[in-house]
């Protein structure tokens, strides 16, 4: 069906003018109305009052993702999705394209992508063997400005239904696993590591807990890191790595609901990617992380509480 990943989110929020100038500050740029912004590449935030009557149902109380949108590469890959989930019972089509809700009760859309590629490449790296960079300094961000939205994860009470839908029904694949608790999922056999996480806790918690915002190179993610805290908002964790996905990470609490995280360097899929099992504990999800992140002024580890 092809696939192509994340087009568009819509949160519903509490308060929209802290979440307009946490988006400004995150890099986003404002798009036709005040409450539409984009990436580098056309992704689309969009941010509505938490009682607009337009929303779907909430999958948790409060600021959180009301709507994910997901791309297609053209009118027959809508078509063919069209077929596979026109029998459901929450089957409709909305102002997106076709739509139904998964079964942890989020409300999901698909149409023709919009994106475009955006015309930035990250700093090249020297590394052992292979200097790729040179007679060049790697760049210095003042900020961050991301490329696109490169994936989405949420909680579900019941990991394996959610699970079965978007591998069975949307053909989804598995990049790695916490069996029985946690599945990285990829919308197209080639492609990042994941576009989409889902995770059961022991407390059967539902709800979002972060979108990831693809940045052009690490030096873009500490940059960003750097200027977001100097904005004023909370770093919930990072910078730091994980060892899964091989990507460096900075999470921010984001009044738009769950956290937002910058991140980069993930791996690349092919049909040859080999999932593996991991055992959740805290080496796996991070081989280290900054908890609070760094003090824009100090550029030293923030000392206050993370």
């Amino acid at each position: 069906m092809n696939i192509t990943g994340i087009d568009k989110i819509v949160y519903g929020v509490e308060d929209i003018e802290t979440s307009r100038r946490f988006l400004d500050d995150w890099g986003l740029t404002a798009g036709e109305t005040a409450d539409l912004f984009t990436t580098l590449d056309r992704s689309e935030v969009m941010i509505c009052p938490l009682d607009d009557a337009e929303l779907p149902p909430a999958i948790e109380p409060g600021s959180t993702l009301r709507r994910v949108v997901w791309g297609v590469e053209g009118e027959a890959d809508l078509e063919a999705l069209r077929a596979r989930i026109h029998n459901l019972p929450s089957f409709a089509e909305d102002d997106e394209g076709p739509s139904c809700t998964d079964p942890n009760g989020l409300r999901i859309s698909f149409r023709i992508s919009r994106r475009k590629d955006a015309d930035v490449k990250g700093a090249p790296v020297n590394v052992y063997g292979h200097k790729a960079r040179v007679d060049q300094r790697s760049p210095v961000y003042e900020r961050a400005h991301p490329v696109r939205i490169g994936h989405v994860v949420f909680f579900t009470p019941d990991v394996t239904e959610v699970l079965a839908f978007y591998t069975d029904v949307l053909g989804f694949l598995v990049s790695d696993s916490y069996p029985g608790s946690g599945y990285f999922l990829r919308c197209a056999e080639e492609g990042g590591h994941h576009d989409l996480f889902l995770l059961q806790t022991p407390d059967g918690k539902k709800g979002l807990n972060h979108v990831a915002f693809t940045a052009r190179d690490i030096e873009e993610v500490l940059g960003g890191g750097i200027y977001i805290s100097g904005r004023g908002w909370k770093t919930q964790l990072g910078p730091g790595r994980h060892p899964v996905s091989s990507a460096y990470f900075w999470y921010v609490e984001n009044p738009c609901g769950g956290l937002a995280e910058y991140y980069t360097n993930e791996d690349f899929c092919t049909a040859d990617w080999q999932p593996e099992e991991w055992q959740r504990s805290n080496q796996t999800f991070a081989e280290w992380a900054i908890a609070g992140g760094i003090d824009a002024e100090t550029r030293r580890q923030s000392t206050t509480d993370p």
